[in-house]
C-alpha cells in the first residue's frame, strides 16, 4: 500500500480530518455568527510556486541522502501554526531549506551534519513538521551572510523500535518513528508510551523529546519527560550518550540537557522510553457547572482533585465557550471531563471518589454512575464522546477555516493555584481586548488542558473574523498582547508547545541572565560553527 500523502502546506494527512459537509457546515456556522459570508479560498499547489535554486551543493557522497523536490522543499519550510498556514496560503515561502536530507541511520546523521558544519549550512532538525512555533524555519536571510544554505534532516527512515526490555518495561527507539507507528509496534508486546498529544497522528518521538511535549495525561505523566530513560544525541562535537538508568543524583540531568533542546545541541537519533501496560480498565464521566460563575467553581473542584492524590488521566476543565464549540453542551454552562484508566485494577472507587469531590465542589453529577470494567472503553459518548472528536478534528477545520479569512489559534501557559483567577482575569481580558481592537468582534475561550497539584495549564482558543489579506498582520497583534499579558501576569510563556522563534520575545523575559549565559555557553560547547537550528532559544552567535 502506498503512504498516506501529507499536506504541504497545512495539517496532517489531504485524506484526513472531518468530512467536507462536516467543514461546510462548520463555515455556515461561523459565517451565522459574524455576520457575514464565508467561503473557503483554494489551497496552494506545489506548480504554483516559484522556488530559488540551492544554494549549496552536497557532497557526492551525500547526493543519495538529500532531495531538492519542490514538494519536499515546499513541506519543510514551515511548521503547522496558524500563521504558517496563512503564509503558504498566500503562496509565500521566502525561507525554503535548499535540501532536505533524508539519512537512513545514525552514521548518515553524522556525515550530513559534519559537512554542515564544515560548509556553515544551517542544519534544521525535522520530526513530523507539526511545530506551532516557528522550530522549523531556515530564516538565514537576515543573519549577517554567516551562512551558506540550510538544510532540513528529516529522520522519517529512523522509525523502528529497536529493543525491548519486557522486565524493565522500556524500548529503545529510533527517534523518527511517528505516534501510530510506534504503538503499532509495542502493541504486540502488551505496552504503550501512553503519550499522545494533539499532533500524534503526525509528530515523531524525537520530537516530543525535543520540544518537551505534553501527551495524554491530564495529571501526573503530563510531559514526555517523565518517560525518558536515556538519550543519544548526535552533535557537531560528537555523540552524546547517557547512561541508562531508572534515576540518578549525580550532577545536573544529562538527559534534561537535550529534553526541550528544540534542535539547537543536537539531534536526538534514538532514545530508551518507560512504558505501561496497556489499560484495560477505563472509566469517565463529565461534571457540570452552571452559569458564568460555574468556571471557578470548577476550577477549585480541580485544585480538590489535583491535591487528593487519585491522578485522573484525564481532568479537562471547558469554560462555556468551549464546550458549546465543542458540543459539549448547550447551556451556560462549564463541564468538567474526568477519566481513570488501568491495566491492574477496576477505576470505579477513583472514579467514585472524584465523583464525590465534585459533588462537594458543586458540580451537577451524571444521572448514571459510570462503571468500569475489563477490556472495556469508558464512557466515549455524551459531552466526552463530543469533545474527543472536536480535538481531534480540530487542526483540520482550523485550516479550513483560516481559507476563509479567519483568525482560529490557541496559546496555553501554567500558572500556581493561589494566582489563578487574577491571572485567568488578566490574560482573558487583554486577549479579548485586542481581538474587540483589532477585528471588530470574536471570541476568547478557555481549557485546561493538565493540572498539577500547585497549579493548572490553561489552554486560551481564539476565534474572530479575519481582514482578507491582513490576517497576518491581526494575528501578530493579538498574539503580542496576549503574550505580554502572560508575562506580565507571571505565567510561562508556554507550557507545552515550546519556543521556536515566535515565542522568543518572552522567553527572553521569561529566563534569567545567568541561565540565559549557561545555555549559551552549552551552545558554544556542543555546537562550536552555530549551525543548528540558529535563532532558536538562543541567538546564533
Amino acid at each position: 500500500m502506498s503512504a498516506r500523502k501529507r499536506k504541504f502546506w497545512g495539517w496532517g494527512y489531504e485524506d484526513g480530518g472531518p468530512s467536507e459537509a462536516e467543514c461546510a457546515a462548520a463555515l455556515a456556522g461561523f459565517a451565522e455568527r459574524f455576520g457575514r459570508p464565508l467561503e473557503a479560498a483554494p489551497p496552494p499547489r506545489v506548480g504554483e510556486i516559484a522556488l530559488p535554486a540551492p544554494r549549496v551543493r552536497p557532497p557526492s557522497s551525500l547526493a543519495e541522502r538529500l532531495s531538492d523536490d519542490p514538494e519536499e522543499r515546499l513541506g519543510h519550510t514551515y511548521g503547522k501554526a496558524y500563521r504558517d498556514v496563512v503564509r503558504a496560503l498566500r503562496r509565500e515561502f521566502p525561507h525554503p531549506p535548499d535540501w532536505v536530507a533524508l539519512p537512513r541511520d545514525e552514521a548518515e546523521v553524522v556525515a550530513i551534519l559534519d559537512w554542515c558544519a564544515d560548509a556553515r549550512v544551517v542544519a534544521i532538525p525535522y520530526g513530523g513538521g507539526s511545530s506551532v512555533m516557528g522550530g522549523t524555519e531556515a530564516r538565514i536571510d537576515d543573519l549577517d551572510g554567516h551562512y551558506a544554505g540550510a538544510v532540513s534532516i528529516d529522520l522519517r527512515h529512523l522509525d523502528r523500535v529497536l529493543e525491548i526490555d519486557r522486565t524493565s518495561r522500556a524500548a529503545r527507539i529510533q527517534a523518527g518513528v511517528l505516534g501510530p507507528a510506534l504503538e503499532d509496534q509495542l502493541r504486540p508486546e502488551g505496552l504503550t508510551l501512553r503519550h499522545f498529544p494533539q499532533s500524534f497522528e503526525v509528530s515523531s518521538l524525537g520530537g516530543w523529546i525535543a520540544t518537551r511535549s505534553g501527551g495524554h495525561y491530564a495529571t501526573l505523566y503530563t510531559h514526555i519527560d517523565d518517560f525518558v530513560e536515556s538519550l543519544r544525541v548526535v552533535t557537531p562535537a560528537g555523540i552524546s550518550e547517557s547512561r541508562r538508568l531508572p534515576g540518578s543524583g549525580a550532577g545536573p540531568s544529562h538527559d534534561r540537557l537535550f529534553i526541550g533542546s528544540e534542535g539547537t545541541l543536537g539531534i536526538i537519533t534514538e532514545a530508551w522510553m518507560r512504558l505501561q501496560d496497556r489499560p484495560s480498565y477505563r472509566g469517565s464521566a463529565a461534571v457540570r457547572f452552571p452559569g458564568e460563575a460555574g468556571f471557578f467553581q470548577a476550577a477549585e473542584c480541580i485544585r480538590r482533585l489535583a491535591q487528593a492524590g487519585l491522578f485522573p488521566s484525564n481532568c479537562r476543565l471547558l469554560d462555556p465557550g468551549e464546550a458549546r464549540a465543542s458540543g459539549a453542551t448547550r447551556e451556560l454552562e462549564s463541564v468538567l471531563l474526568v477519566a481513570f484508566e488501568s491495566a491492574d485494577h477496576p477505576v470505579d472507587a477513583w472514579t467514585a471518589r472524584a465523583l464525590e469531590v465534585c459533588r462537594d465542589a458543586g458540580g451537577l453529577l451524571p444521572d448514571a454512575a459510570p462503571t468500569s470494567r475489563e477490556g472495556g472503553t469508558g464512557e466515549r459518548g455524551g459531552a466526552a464522546g463530543a469533545w474527543r472528536d472536536a480535538f481531534l478534528n480540530l487542526p483540520y477545520v482550523r485550516d479550513v477555516l483560516t481559507r476563509a479569512s479567519l483568525i482560529v489559534d490557541t496559546f496555553e501557559t501554567a500558572i500556581t493555584w493561589d494566582r489563578f483567577e487574577s491571572f485567568h482575569d488578566q490574560v482573558i481580558g487583554a486577549t479579548r481586548d485586542a481581538v474587540k481592537r483589532v477585528c471588530g468582534q470574536g471570541a476568547v475561550a478557555c481549557r485546561f488542558t493538565h493540572v498539577y497539584p500547585d497549579g493548572p495549564a490553561p489552554y486560551y482558543t481564539i476565534t474572530a473574523p479575519g481582514r482578507p489579506g491582513g490576517e497576518l498582520e491581526q494575528w501578530d497583534e493579538i498574539k503580542a498582547a496576549a503574550s505580554d499579558a502572560v508575562i506580565a501576569a507571571g505565567g510561562t510563556i508556554t507550557h507545552h508547545h515550546a519556543v521556536g522563534r515566535d515565542h522568543r520575545p518572552w522567553y527572553d523575559q521569561q529566563i534569567s541572565a545567568p541561565f540565559a549565559a549557561t545555555l549559551r555557553a552549552a551552545k558554544a560547547a556542543l555546537d562550536p560553527g552555530a549551525i543548528l537550528n540558529p535563532g532558536v532559544l538562543v541567538d546564533p552567535r
